[in-house]
């Protein structure tokens, strides 16, 4: 008896019901949106599955675990991210280069807000994920600020800061790129333009170079 149409697919060619897996980049893309949305233990593998709109044993087929996942969203939006920071720029002045820094930090809020709120949210949670985060992009990333910061300390223009005390200077203001409902609260315009947005970026910067740079006369005590 010959084969009907239905049961004549070639051996391993999906049917036509089945959906198409999404390109490498919007995985990731739509995982990032999820991670940031829900938190990493609120993403359940059945529900990642149903956001990136694949089988529910994707993930595992794909990269192994949910953890593997989240690093592969990491590395891939913090890297992009990352890679486009002054981080080697040759600058003659240590406090400009800070600066540069520091703005390239909250501009990279402004252009993709899902990655800084997934960051830090995982500041405040001590797993494994942090210890990922701190070793692949927190600690590589202030080894390049410390040669600047050595220089400004001993031409005296900025006091000795432990290195927890200049993070939590830098990064807090992260969040007033991405707490769009108490900014709103706070006045600002709704919905922010990008030119907006891109300005206080830049004001924010100014604001913390010219506080740690302050700290020469503000911090120094008998």
């Amino acid at each position: 008896m010959g084969a009907t149409a239905e049961s004549a697919r070639r051996p391993g060619r999906p049917g036509a019901d089945t959906r198409a897996v999404p390109d490498e980049e919007n995985i990731l893309k739509r995982g990032l949106e999820a991670f940031a949305e829900l938190g990493y233990d609120r993403a359940s593998a059945r529900e990642l599955a149903r956001r990136l709109g694949v089988s529910h044993n994707f993930i595992n087929d794909r990269y192994g675990s949910k953890a593997a996942f989240w690093r592969a969203v990491v590395d891939f939006a913090l890297g992009a991210q990352l890679a486009q920071l002054p981080l080697e720029e040759p600058v003659a002045d240590d406090a400009e280069r800070l600066r540069r820094i520091i703005t390239g930090l909250y501009l990279t809020s402004v252009d993709t807000p899902q990655l800084s709120r997934l960051f830090v949210d995982e500041l405040s949670r001590d797993t494994e994920r942090l210890d990922y985060l701190y070793e692949h992009y927190i600690g590589p990333t202030l080894e390049t600020l410390v040669p600047s910061i050595d220089r400004l300390v001993a031409a005296g223009r900025m006091a000795p800061i432990p290195m927890d005390v200049l993070f939590f200077t830098i990064i807090p203001p992260i969040a007033g790129m991405i707490d769009v409902p108490l900014a709103r609260r706070l006045g600002r315009a709704h919905p922010a333009t990008p030119e907006q947005l891109v300005a206080t970026a830049e004001t924010l910067a100014t604001l913390v170079i010219n506080g740690l740079l302050a700290t020469v006369t503000s911090g120094s005590r008998p």
